[in-house]
Formats: structure tokens, C-alpha cells, sequence
């Protein structure tokens, strides 16, 4: 488990070493022969050591930040190749080392375009991989490696350079070599341009993230776009004035490069310190729906929102409400055990960044299960009271359809056979069968009059034609016992609220203990309230109303009066 672990470790800390002992002798190679180089003693040699060195360990702390990007290893590379520029010089007496130097010393500016292809974690899509791909066959191969094929050091005038090891035949090395300067200058003006144009195209806050990294390594390529442009019309990459000002702004800018990488590392750290706070936030939000209130603030999004999965597909809040996601706002989603835990919803560009929604969905993973749970279980009774309200609504709706069936239709015959009865029994000539018709007759008036009240009692008429203080005043008026009705409600509810509304004054005046009713209906906050006061104790059937009443998400209360009675309350909302 160690040797797993450490290892890697181990090895990055053997690159670094290297690439110091690099550094010293590339600083040697240059103030041994200063006319060869473009460092010279003084300053030029510290900027070049800050350039270099910057760059390996930038990418060794992203290596130890994002172990599987591939950012960090290319800015260690590019910190390599950065010294090898120095390595082509007659003063290198090793020939490895000269011929390393003779392929590898343009090496640098592709790798810089590439890693800035990949900042911060990105894969490489189609085009990206051909803007990369061109930028080393233009420079490390048409500007390194194929002149040095054709390049004899001692026949070029060189006797004191080492023998170059990839030399297949001493060719035209000055029309190679040139040819590879213009390309090497158009493939790395390819990288930049391609950068360039994709951090225009990025977010505000994608580039606010990654230019401290990008710009300065865009001045990089333009410096080296320029200095190849230079180099052109004698056909070589020299170390004139010129070459060497370009040169000193090329270390800056690398330096540049390193210096943002590693203000990218501590923004991360601040992050992490942000994680840190939030986990203790989280623990002192005991209250359900507190998680959403201290990421917002956090992250520094007041409108952000936190939606939570459930078995229908739907995204719901912490209340079980369902939530539709606006136009022009980004969806995060946290993962976690391969599952989406919830879905932040936010300002576009918010969570950009390497490993953001991970870090939060470990972070607040309990409260995040918690609140998840919550919802889910809000959506599902939700759902129920929506079920339970329709199923209502359709007990109300055939209801109504029942009387008017039957007013229509059983009432109107019966009221027709009333009527025939009656002129039959005016046409008689037999007072017996005159006798036996007018019995008939109140048979049927009688049977008239008990469907009427079924009907009346499936759905009065005037509730439906005229609404709940027209059919409670045909009730008052109807009553066996005194009953009075105020009311200040305006306006009509669903036919459903006002039926069950109904239902609760009907069933206390039909109690067999009630001697009298005050009935009240008022308006509150869009909904319907309904008093009833009677001198009695509770109906026994208003068990059956109170589940109605629930069905449509109202409330039903009980409490005494002073002589004994019961007050019955209750609050409908208005559209149920």
C-alpha cells in the first residue's frame, strides 16, 4: 500500500531534481559562452532560471492537485524544453546532449500551446487535437528534427560542436532550416490564434478563471510568432538584440504562466476553505431547507437552487414542489455512487472549474441525502393531496351530473305522470275510480318530492346555478330549525370547495341535537372560510366531511362554545 502510494510521489520528486540540475547546467552552458547563448550573466540568467524552474513546479503542484489532468506534466515538459534552447552550442561536449538540443530546442512553445489547449481539465475534442498535433510537427519536427537530419556540424563551419547523432547525410541545411523557420512561425501562430479565439468565445467567468493562465502564455506564442518572423529572412533562429528582447519577454511570460497556475492552485485552496465552512454551516442548518441558504451564500449566488430527483423523472425542491429550470441558467448535477443526488441550479459559469460539484456533493453529502429524502417524500404527498382533491373534484362533478339527471329526467316523467294522473281523474265518471286516481296522484307528488330531496341532496340546484350563498339560504330556508346565514364572501370558488362547504352547514343543521345554526362565510387570503355555531355537541357524520375537507387541503377545527355548543371552522382554499 505505500510502494502504491509514494511511489508516484517519489517520481515527481526525481523529475523536480531533475529538472533543477537542468537548470544549473543550462546556466553554465550559457555563461561559458556568452556569445553563443541568449542568457549572459546577471539578470538574463535569473529570469531564465524563473522561467524554467516556474514552470516545473506550477505543473508539479497541478500534478498534486488533478493527478489525471494532463495540464501539469505538459508545463513540467514545457519547463524542460524551455532550458534545452541553450543545449545546441559548441560548449556542449556530449553528443547526446547536443543532438537532444539540435531536435528539442523549439520544443517549448507547442507544449505551452497545448497545455494552454487543455487549462484547466478539458480533453482535447477533434480540432483541438489537429491545432496541437500541428504545433509539434511544425516546430519539433520541420524546426528540429528534419534539419538536423541534414545538418553537419563541422562541414557548417562548427569543428568545435559535438557530433550530431540524427545526421543521415550533410544536405541543404540552410533551405531546410528555413523552410522550417516559416513553418514553425505559422504553426504556432495557428496555436495562438486558436486560443486566443476560445477564450473570447468562453464565459465571463471561465475567463476570469483561466486568464491568469491563458493571456500570458497567448504573449508567449505572439513572442515567439515574432521572433520566428525575425529569424526568417536569414533563414536561422540566432541570438541578435532583437532575438534576445523577444527572448526576455518570452521568460516573463512564462514566468507569468507560472505564477497564474499557481494563484489557480490557491484559489483552490480557498475553495477547499469555503468546503471546510460549509461542512460546519451545514451542521448548525439543522432546520430542513437550510442547505440551499448556505450554498447560495457561499457561492456567492443568491438565486441558486437546489432541485432533487425523484421516481417520475421530475426535479422537485426541498418541498416537493416542482420546479421548472428558467432559460439561461446552468444545471450542475451532483453526483454521487454513480447516481444523481441533486441538480444545482445557477448563473451560468458559476461551478466552473476542475472538481467543483464533486467537492460539494462530498462535502454536504448527509444534508444533501437528508434534504433529499424530504423532498421526495414532500413530492409523493404532494401528489397524494392532488389525487385526493381530484378524486374529490370527480365525486363533486358526478354529483352534479346525477341531479341533473334526474331533474331532468326521472322528476320531469313523474311530474308528467302527475299531470296525467290529474286530468284523468277530472275526466272520470266512476267516484270510485275518480277516488283510486287522486291516490295515485299523491303517490306520485309524494315520490315527486322524495326525489327532489335526493337530488337536492346529491347537488342542490341553486349551488350550482347560483353559488354557495344561494343554495345555504334554500337550506335556511328549508331547515326544521332556526338557521341563520351571513356572509361577505365574494366572488365563486371550484364547484368542489363550495359542495364540501355546503356538506359541513348541511350535516350540523341535520344533527338531531341541534335546536339552532349560525352560519358565516367569509374571504380569507384567497380562500373560503365557513362558520357554523350550534347548540349541540358534533355531528357524528362529520367524520365524513373532515376527510373532504382534507381532500381538498383544507383544515377542519372543533371547539365549545360557552352554552355548550360546537363551533365547526373551516378554511378551503379557494382554486383547490
Amino acid at each position: 500500500m505505500w510502494t502504491r502510494v509514494r511511489a508516484p510521489v517519489l517520481a515527481w520528486w526525481a523529475v523536480l531534481l531533475a529538472g533543477l540540475g537542468l537548470g544549473l547546467a543550462t546556466v553554465r552552458i550559457a555563461t561559458e559562452a556568452p556569445g553563443y547563448g541568449l542568457a549572459e550573466a546577471g539578470a538574463p540568467v535569473v529570469v531564465e532560471l524563473l522561467a524554467g524552474w516556474g514552470l516545473m513546479l506550477a505543473g508539479l503542484f497541478s500534478v498534486v492537485r488533478r493527478p489525471r489532468a494532463s495540464f501539469g506534466p505538459l508545463l513540467v515538459a514545457a519547463g524542460f524544453a524551455w532550458f534545452l534552447v541553450e543545449w545546441n552550442s559548441a560548449v556542449v561536449s556530449s553528443s547526446v546532449a547536443f543532438t537532444v538540443g539540435l531536435a528539442l530546442y523549439a520544443a517549448c512553445p507547442p507544449m505551452v500551446g497545448h497545455a494552454l489547449l487543455v487549462y484547466p481539465d478539458r480533453r482535447l475534442p477533434g480540432v483541438d487535437t489537429v491545432v496541437a498535433g500541428v504545433g509539434y510537427l511544425t516546430t519539433v519536427g520541420a524546426l528540429g528534427v528534419l534539419p538536423a537530419l541534414v545538418f553537419d556540424p563541422a562541414a557548417q563551419g562548427c569543428s568545435a560542436c559535438a557530433t550530431n547523432l540524427l545526421m543521415v547525410v550533410d544536405g541543404p541545411f540552410a533551405t531546410v532550416n528555413r523552410i522550417g523557420v516559416g513553418l514553425a512561425g505559422a504553426g504556432v501562430a495557428l496555436s495562438a490564434l486558436w486560443c486566443g479565439g476560445r477564450l473570447v468565445r468562453a464565459s465571463a467567468v471561465l475567463r476570469r478563471r483561466s486568464g491568469p493562465v491563458v493571456v500570458p502564455g497567448l504573449v508567449y506564442l505572439v513572442l515567439v510568432v515574432a521572433d520566428y518572423g525575425h529569424a526568417l529572412g536569414r533563414g536561422y533562429v540566432s541570438n541578435d538584440p532583437v532575438d534576445r528582447g523577444l527572448w526576455l519577454g518570452q521568460a516573463a511570460a512564462l514566468v507569468a504562466v507560472a505564477a497564474g497556475a499557481c494563484w489557480e492552485w490557491q484559489r483552490a485552496r480557498r475553495t477547499r476553505t469555503k468546503l471546510a465552512r460549509l461542512v460546519i454551516e451545514v451542521g448548525r442548518t439543522p432546520q430542513a431547507g437550510g442547505l440551499v441558504g448556505v450554498l447560495a451564500e457561499l457561492l456567492g449566488d443568491p438565486s441558486l437552487a437546489v432541485l432533487y430527483p425523484v421516481s417520475d423523472g421530475r426535479q422537485v425542491d426541498v418541498d416537493g414542489r416542482a420546479v421548472a429550470v428558467d432559460t439561461g441558467r446552468e444545471v450542475t448535477r451532483l453526483v454521487r455512487r454513480g447516481a444523481v443526488a441533486a441538480s444545482l441550479v445557477h448563473r451560468p459559469g458559476l461551478l466552473e472549474g476542475v472538481g467543483s460539484a464533486d467537492d460539494i456533493a462530498r462535502t454536504v453529502q448527509l444534508a444533501l441525502e437528508n434534504e433529499r429524502l424530504r423532498a421526495e417524500t414532500r413530492a409523493q404527498l404532494a401528489d397524494l393531496r392532488e389525487s385526493r382533491a381530484r378524486i374529490v373534484a370527480l365525486r363533486a362533478a358526478e354529483r352534479r351530473r346525477l341531479e341533473r339527471d334526474l331533474h331532468d329526467g326521472a322528476q320531469q316523467r313523474l311530474v308528467a305522470l302527475a299531470l296525467a294522473i290529474r286530468l284523468a281523474t277530472l275526466r272520470a265518471d266512476d267516484q270510485d275510480l275518480a277516488d283510486r286516481l287522486t291516490r295515485a296522484e299523491s303517490q306520485v307528488q309524494a315520490a315527486l318530492a322524495d326525489l327532489r330531496a335526493l337530488a337536492h341532496g346529491l347537488y342542490p340546484a341553486a349551488l350550482a346555478e347560483e353559488g354557495l350563498e344561494a343554495a345555504l339560504d334554500v337550506l335556511a330556508e328549508g331547515a326544521a330549525v332556526p338557521v341563520t346565514v351571513a356572509t361577505t364572501a365574494t366572488g365563486r370558488c371550484a364547484p368542489a370547495v363550495e359542495l364540501a362547504g355546503y356538506l359541513v352547514v348541511a350535516t350540523a343543521v341535520g344533527h338531531s341535537g341541534c335546536r339552532r345554526a349560525d352560519v358565516r362565510v367569509d374571504d380569507a387570503d384567497g380562500g373560503l372560510v365557513v362558520e357554523v355555531e350550534t347548540d349541540a355537541g358534533p355531528p357524528g357524520e362529520l367524520g365524513r366531511v373532515q376527510d373532504r375537507v382534507g381532500a381538498l387541503d383544507g383544515r377542519l377545527t372543533l371547539a365549545g362554545t360557552p352554552d355548550g355548543g360546537t363551533l365547526i371552522r373551516v378554511e378551503l382554499p379557494c382554486a383547490s
